[in-house]
């Protein structure tokens, strides 16, 4: 049973960074629909925090399949993995430069798989240079580790599942794209996808559970920010990565078994019979 706060803070990290079993993991991701000067692995080259590796969701991912970084099978995850040296044992800490994209999608990926001692540093690389953290930008040395992974299968749906829970109105869905996008009044920016949401599904843009240096919201704020917080929770999004920021809100709040729709709206809006809602939920 997972308890306490899912995110570290930069003072924290400073302290523990050298502890043997701690293993720094640097998430950063763009879209490709974002304009970035650098891709997440350009950034983290030039500059890091002292003996993170970089976990880049694009190449980590499901392969035969058009629907972009969707999640891979356990084998292929723990060779991946095991390469970048985090394994069993380990202390994970993930961050990113870029507002909890992709750091909360790779605390999810890793507690699916079945590595639960994960966190993610709040307000990353940001907050660790404000604390006075060291940066470096030599590659470290991964010591490969075994990695053993068992499938936590409730905390990923597929769109079927979804379906039925739209549907049955069995779980709160949650959509974690800008309400704009959600209504059904702001385009999507991948092609040929109609905007809306899914039937019965509820907005909160993860944008909004950001503060302004790049934390996390409080808890107090938290509540007010994310619906049905105690209920059992789908979280969706454009692609899987935002709607892992509601997750980590919601475990920040308590509630340690919200599921990600892997596939989300790009998946779902691909298909024109499913049923698309527009304006407000």
């Amino acid at each position: 049973m997972e308890t306490g706060d899912p995110l570290v803070t930069a003072d924290w990290l400073k302290q523990n960074i050298s502890a043997p079993d701690i293993r720094v993991v640097d998430a950063t991701y763009y879209a490709p629909f974002v304009k970035a000067e650098k891709t997440g692995r350009e950034e983290w080259a030039e500059s890091h925090i002292p003996g993170a590796v970089h976990f880049d969701i694009d190449a980590i991912k499901a392969g035969g399949t058009d629907l972009p970084h969707m999640l891979p099978d356990p084998i292929m995850f723990s060779s991946r993995v095991r390469k970048l040296g985090i394994g069993d044992g380990n202390r994970v800490v993930v961050y990113d430069n870029n507002n909890f994209c992709a750091a909360a999608r790779v605390w999810w990926m890793l507690r699916v798989m079945g590595h639960n001692d994960v966190t993610v540093l709040d307000g990353g690389l940001h907050a660790w240079k404000a604390e006075g953290g060291e940066l470096e930008d030599m590659p470290p040395v991964a010591v490969e580790r075994h990695f053993t992974a068992r499938v936590r299968s409730d905390l990923v749906k597929d769109t079927a599942q979804v379906a039925a829970a739209s549907e049955s109105r069995s779980h709160g869905i949650v959509d974690a794209r800008p309400a704009g996008r959600f209504t059904g009044e702001a385009p999507e920016p991948r092609g040929g996808l109609a905007s809306g949401h899914i039937p019965g599904s509820m907005s909160a843009p993860s944008s909004g559970l950001i503060n302004p240096d790049g934390t996390l919201k409080s808890v107090s704020e938290l509540k007010g920010l994310l619906p049905d917080h105690d209920a059992p929770i789908i979280t969706t999004c454009g692609s899987g990565v935002t709607a892992a920021i509601l997750a980590l809100g919601y475990a920040r709040l308590g509630n340690w078994d919200v599921a990600v729709y892997d596939g989300s709206w790009t998946e779902w809006a691909s298909d024109p019979s499913r049923p698309v809602a527009t304006g407000a939920a």
